[in-house]
């Protein structure tokens, strides 16, 4: 009986989950918390960020480095509507998602500096130099 009601398939509209639902109203339930999942890897001569972005466009991610500090922000909007054959609305989400991450990473060779956007995962390859000067925006392959 106990492992009856811990299996049990719970739904939006099942009374007995109503104050779970409650607690995440607000929240993307399919998306997990919405953050930009990153890993910083340290070698010798570079750091290596991976980001993923899942559903972002390569032109709706911003990556910049000013006061040795990385900056990954990006926005995402996502309209679904389905219809009946009489217009009317079954189904309709709307969702939207804007997500930026920083990371002090110093003494950056900005000119050599490698962006890569592909199957939604952001890879940069920042090799490093004794000197840096003034700001500038990383434009992604």
């Amino acid at each position: 009986m106990t492992n009856d009601v811990m299996n049990r398939n719970f739904d939006f509209f099942d009374p007995t989950n109503f104050f779970n639902e409650v607690g995440n109203l607000g929240h993307d339930m399919f998306n997990g918390d919405g953050s930009m999942k990153t890993d910083v890897v340290e070698h010798d001569k570079d750091y290596v960020v991976t980001a993923e972005m899942p559903g972002f466009k390569k032109d709706d991610i911003h990556v910049d480095y000013r006061d040795d500090t990385l900056r990954i922000s990006g926005k995402s909007e996502v309209n679904q509507s389905t219809k009946d054959d009489d217009g009317r609305i079954l189904r309709q989400e709307r969702s939207s998602q804007n997500v930026a991450r920083s990371f002090y990473l110093p003494s950056i060779d900005l000119k050599a500096v490698q962006a890569k956007y592909d199957a939604g995962v952001l890879t940069l390859t920042l090799p490093k130099q004794t000197e840096v000067a003034g700001d500038h925006k990383i434009s992604i392959d």
